[in-house]
């Protein structure tokens, strides 16, 4: 047969699956095509490519993720094996992740119950996750207790503070007997920076409110968000390295991760040309208009992907809570645990290069 550039992929060769088979063989020769097929391709990108010695890696988190146990089960092994440096999340999913930390109880439910019948019954529901009204009111009793303390009694970024939380609740998992229950609490001893995009839209910022309107000094600054997280992905290039996010989801929070390279390079006026690699899992289509399924060739008009790295974007459109645990699975069989970065340490001298940078720019 005549040799064709249409034709030049590799033969499709299904291998069957059988009670021995892996989760690394499951991905590599079982998922042909299809959404399958870009779930392997994400896979590969992450493991041989996002996952180099060189390469800085910003998650971003979005839908309800840590209440159905995704932070337990595929984020913390992420972190320990230093698969993930920097994280932008939702409020809620920080929220609810500290139920595990504090020890109170999730549970199976069924989606079909009449959430009449389970509003008289005191029982909250996540889709099919069902918990008693009273863990949402001791998780708010523990965080306004937490910002009384004179540490929070002052204006900081969502990440010093999210450090903060995560020593707090890092103390509470111990008094409990318990292991790596919190996402917080594994990010603080890992010093992994986490923001929230959007402060004020969580359960934590509700707390933050109701307390300041008692008088506490605590004010989560966005600009030094913006700024940070800005200067983590500037230090990932200007160190000879890469700069990669996993997407999951959309939203602010996926934003939040692109915008950083046009507040590089449109707002401090450094000159800088996109992410390296950007992979999403995502069930949002592109065709509406919504963030959540905006394309990486998009993204490159804004300058928030280098051109010359669309080859390696990805964008599987699955649920995050079937793409990520199999991404992770794959990964940590496949990849070597990296060395942590603790960016959360290195803030300050990441901040003094990046004002210095656009300083030279002329952006005073």
């Amino acid at each position: 047969m005549p040799s064709h550039k249409y034709l030049s992929g590799p033969r499709l060769d299904p291998h069957p699956i059988t009670p021995t088979t892996s989760l690394v063989e499951l991905v590599e020769h079982t998922f042909l095509a299809y959404n399958a097929a870009r779930l392997r391709e994400a896979c590969g990108l992450y493991a041989e490519k996002m996952l180099a010695e060189d390469a800085t890696v910003g998650v971003s988190l979005t839908g309800a993720l840590t209440p159905a146990g995704i932070g337990i089960s595929a984020l913390i092994p992420l972190i320990r094996a230093g698969m993930i440096d920097w994280i932008v999340s939702t409020g809620a999913n920080l929220y609810h992740d500290a139920h595990y930390g504090l020890g109170l109880a999730m549970h199976r439910g069924n989606h079909t119950t009449s959430d009449v019948v389970l509003r008289d019954e005191g029982v909250v529901r996540i889709y099919d996750i069902f918990f008693d009204y009273d863990v949402l009111l001791s998780t708010d009793t523990f965080f306004r207790k937490m910002i009384e303390a004179p540490e929070f009694q002052r204006s900081m970024s969502s990440a010093e503070f999210h450090w903060l939380a995560g020593k707090y609740l890092r103390e509470r998992e111990k008094a409990l007997g318990r292991g790596d229950q919190s996402l917080l609490s594994v990010c603080h001893q890992c010093d992994v920076p986490v923001y929230t995009s959007s402060p004020g839209d969580s359960s934590i910022g509700m707390n933050i409110a109701g307390k300041a309107l008692f008088g506490s000094k605590l004010v989560l600054d966005p600009n030094v968000d913006v700024n940070e997280t800005a200067a983590i992905v500037l230090d990932a290039k200007r160190s000879g390295g890469c700069s990669g996010v996993l997407l999951l989801g959309g939203g602010s929070p996926k934003n939040f991760v692109l915008q950083t390279e046009p507040q590089i390079q449109e707002v401090l006026g450094i000159e800088e040309k996109g992410h390296d690699y950007f992979l999403q899992i995502t069930d949002a289509r592109p065709d509406t208009g919504g963030l959540s399924g905006a394309t990486p060739s998009e993204a490159v008009s804004w300058g928030k992907v280098d051109p010359s790295k669309l080859p390696d974007a990805v964008v599987c459109y699955v649920d995050s809570t079937i793409g990520l645990p199999i991404l992770a699975a794959y990964a940590l069989a496949k990849h070597a645990p990296r060395p942590l970065r603790r960016l959360y340490a290195e803030r300050g001298r990441m901040m003094d290069q990046l004002k210095k940078l656009a300083t030279e720019a002329g952006r005073v």
